[in-house]
Formats: C-alpha cells, sequence, structure tokens
C-alpha cells in the first residue's frame, strides 16, 4: 500500500429493520440523516465526525441477524452525559468504567445487537 493515503473509515451495518435502525441512530443516539433511498434500502448517518451506513443485506445470503463480531468505537467528549443518558434505554454490555490505557468508556448494544462503546481519553 506504499503510496495510498487513507481517508477515514465508513461502517455499513446490514439490517432487516432499515426504518428502525435510522430511528434509533437519529432519535436515541443524536445522528442526522445524510441520506436515504428507500428503493436501494440505504442510508448514511452523521453525528460529529462519526458516520455509519446502514443498508439491507445484499445478495442471495439469507439474513439472520448480524454477525458483525468486533465492536464500533466511538470516541468523544463527555462519555458520562452520554453514559447517564443511554444506560437506562439500552442493552449495556459493560458499564462506565477508567481503565489502565487511559479511557473512560462504556459499551451498549444498538437494536440490531451491534455492539457501540463510547470513550473519552482521561487526562
Amino acid at each position: 500500500m506504499e503510496g495510498a493515503v487513507l481517508h477515514g473509515i465508513r461502517p455499513i451495518l446490514y439490517t432487516d429493520r432499515l426504518e428502525e435502525s435510522i430511528q434509533f441512530y437519529r432519535d436515541v443516539l443524536g445522528f442526522e440523516l445524510n441520506e436515504y433511498n428507500a428503493d436501494w434500502g440505504w442510508a448514511s448517518l452523521g453525528c460529529g465526525m462519526v458516520e455509519i451506513m446502514l443498508s439491507r443485506p445484499v445478495g442471495n445470503k439469507p439474513f439472520d441477524g448480524s454477525k458483525f463480531t468486533g465492536s464500533l468505537y466511538i470516541t468523544c467528549e463527555a462519555v458520562e452525559v452520554i453514559w447517564m443518558e443511554l444506560k437506562d434505554q439500552l442493552e449495556v454490555v459493560y458499564a462506565l468504567e477508567e481503565f489502565p490505557w487511559g479511557m473512560r468508556e462504556f459499551a451498549v448494544y444498538d437494536l440490531n445487537g451491534y455492539v457501540l462503546q463510547f470513550g473519552e481519553m482521561v487526562n
């Protein structure tokens, strides 16, 4: 990849509940809907410097839920404020905690079962 320049990453999360997922990211997490194409079964949302895309599953394979084995790690400010807003609304993976690597973070599931981690650097 010598000479190549990477500019960012915009994950595409598959869902068979596209409209509900758009509403979740917009109403619960405060994202704005940037683009939506019902014919394609696709949407793009953003909040600050974070962008994600949502898509109905593509291809011939049956879709039986999310298979993503990682998580989406969202760096932020005021992680405690976000924690207080989300902890009683969503299923918690782990509660707000300060870790030895200098991050204060927590993780929750979105409505499709994807893990969202929110982390703030500790001074």
